[in-house]
């Protein structure tokens, strides 16, 4: 079993998946955002395709822990793709909600690192967030 990572944001979604046993996240791609049934949509096909039994979604809080106009964006689009797993006949599927705060910035400052430009950066900063989240989800199952 794998495990899918997401970081919804309004205009993409950023997407990692875990190797099967469940050590290290990989960035798999970023979705432009169409509209929430097809990107939920487009979501479950790759939670069919890597037989994901789990899916953390990135939860953008504010610094003081209270929900954003963001979270609550968030919330339908947890909501959305568990109407599709359900009608898909995939309602075993967990999805869990993973504190994303600072994930962007700890990307951010990893590409940097790894010496990437400003443009290669912007094409790749949902994907490696996403990659943030589902890693700090794994390392906590350690614990």
């Amino acid at each position: 079993m794998r495990v899918l990572g997401l970081d919804v944001g309004d205009k993409t979604i950023g997407i990692a998946v875990s190797d099967e046993l469940l050590i290290t996240a990989n960035g798999l791609l970023t979705i432009r955002r169409v509209g929430i049934r097809k990107d939920a949509g487009q979501v479950l096909d790759l939670i069919r395709e890597y037989a994901c039994g789990k899916v953390v979604i990135g939860l953008p809080k504010n610094l003081n822990g209270s929900d954003s106009i963001q979270t609550e964006k968030v919330y339908e689009f947890k909501t959305m793709l568990e109407n599709k797993l359900k009608g898909s006949g995939m309602a075993t599927v967990e999805l869990e909600f993973h504190d994303e705060r600072f994930t962007t910035k700890i990307a951010e400052r990893v590409l940097i690192e790894a010496d990437l430009s400003r443009k290669k950066r912007k094409k790749i900063i949902d994907k490696q967030a996403a990659v943030v989240i589902l890693q700090s989800y794994l390392d906590g199952m350690r614990v």
